[in-house]
Parts: structure tokens; sequence; C-alpha cells
């Protein structure tokens, strides 16, 4: 079996209560949990506003116009990366590592996924965000797999223009497909989790999609939206019922 983000080659990195509640618990075991990693398993909003904020510059236009479907992923990850450039100058890697250090597991994150684990439950990253601060989640929770977007750095390891494109924001439905395929896996022993409205495109048909943690009101609308069941929570132990745990 080989890592998801095997399958997109790039550039080698240094490595409350239920709520909201609208449909049944299942207590069915799936064979795989997808999570997002941002807001789910990670207790931060993004990875890539935790790179705005260390920088001090504002992507909040740039969302904006990115939602509206003005830009492209890898237009918006360029966008990006310009005013941080412009801000900061030269970006080294470690600049990047160093922006990361003090963000934090979501609460029952360790538990919740040793337990899956422990069930023989395939457990998967699938996220838009930055492949260095994903893989550290991926590498602290022991996750089978994971696949996220990132960077391209010269021989020096300083920061270039454009980004790598491996999970589009809006189109998580290639990497589930994929994850489904390589473990000859049914739709329906399934389980995804996001907390944002750009994660339902893991909702692959057949498959269950669980909104956890939802913050933005976009989110919120489309989950409703959606008729999904939602768990509002910052603790990940209240996906338990949901997961068959």
């Amino acid at each position: 079996m080989y890592p998801l983000n095997f399958l997109f080659p790039y550039n080698t990195i240094k490595c409350e209560s239920l709520d909201g509640v609208n449909v049944l618990m299942s207590t069915k075991q799936p064979r795989c949990v997808a999570f997002d990693c941002d807001g789910v398993l990670a207790d931060s909003l993004s990875s890539w506003k935790t790179l705005h904020d260390h920088f001090g510059t504002d992507s909040s236009d740039l969302l904006k116009k990115f939602m509206a479907g003005e830009f492209t992923d890898s237009e918006f990850m360029a966008q990006d990366i310009a005013l941080w450039k412009a801000k900061h100058g030269s970006i080294s890697q470690d600049e990047i590592f160093r922006a990361y250090s003090g963000c934090k597991l979501m609460k029952g994150a360790r538990e919740v996924i040793a337990d899956l684990k422990a069930a023989n439950i395939h457990v998967a990253i699938i996220s838009a965000g930055v492949d260095i601060y994903v893989s550290s989640i991926a590498a602290m929770l022991k996750a089978d797999d994971w696949i996220a977007n990132g960077f391209n750095f010269d021989e020096e390891g300083m920061l270039l223009d454009q980004g790598v494109v491996r999970i589009p924001s809006m189109g998580k439905d290639e990497a589930v497909n994929n994850l489904l395929r390589i473990l000859d896996c049914s739709p329906e022993d399934l389980v995804c989790v996001g907390d944002s409205s750009m994660d339902l495109s893991m909702w692959v048909e057949g498959s269950t999609f669980i909104g956890f943690n939802p913050t933005r009101q976009t989110a919120i609308d489309a989950f409703e939206a959606a008729n999904i069941t939602v768990v509002n929570s910052k603790d990940l132990n209240d996906l338990r019922p949901y997961l068959g745990l």
C-alpha cells in the first residue's frame, strides 16, 4: 500500500456537545475514514491562514474572489506566495516550518485515530492545506495515507513563486476515488469528515459525510442544505458514535 501522496509526485520536503444532528447514528464500522486536516484533526482554521498570520498578510479579498471562481487553485496559491514575498522578501523552507511551530492537534485526535487503526480501519487525510504541515500531523497520528498541496523550493531551499496543486479545494473527489480504488473499498464503507463547504466534494455517491466543527457561515449553510449529520464540537471523541467506535 502506497500513501496517497505517492500518487502525486512532488519535491522532497523535510520531513461543545453533539448538536444539529439530522440523521440517525450508525454503529456500523467503516473500512476507511478520510479526514480533512485543518479544523478537524488540527486545531487551526487553515494552514494557509497560519502562514498569512506569520508573515503579517491578509488574503481575505483573495479568498472571496477564489470562492467566487475568479482564480484557479494554482493562481490563488501564487497570489498568496506573492503577498508573503512582498512583505517578507525571500522565504526559506525553514521559515515555513517555524510558522507552524505552535500549531496543535484537535482534542481527541490521537485517541480516535489510534482506536480506528486498532479496529483495522484505514485512516486517510485528504487536505487542500500545506504538505509541510499536513505531513507532520499525519506522522503524529500515524495516518495510513495523506495528500495535500504544497510548495516548490530551489536548490538552496528558498520558496519559488508557484505552488503545487495536488488537491483542488473544491475537487477532493478525485483523491477519494483513488483511495477507494487502491483499497478496493466500496463507497458504502467510507466515512468522510470535514469542516468546510469545500470538503463536501469528498462526499462521493454512496459514502457518508459528517460535518465537524464548522465555523464559517458558508460551511454551516452548506451543511444544512446538504442535510448531513453535523457535530458541533472541538473534541473528536464526539465523532465516535458515527464511526462505530
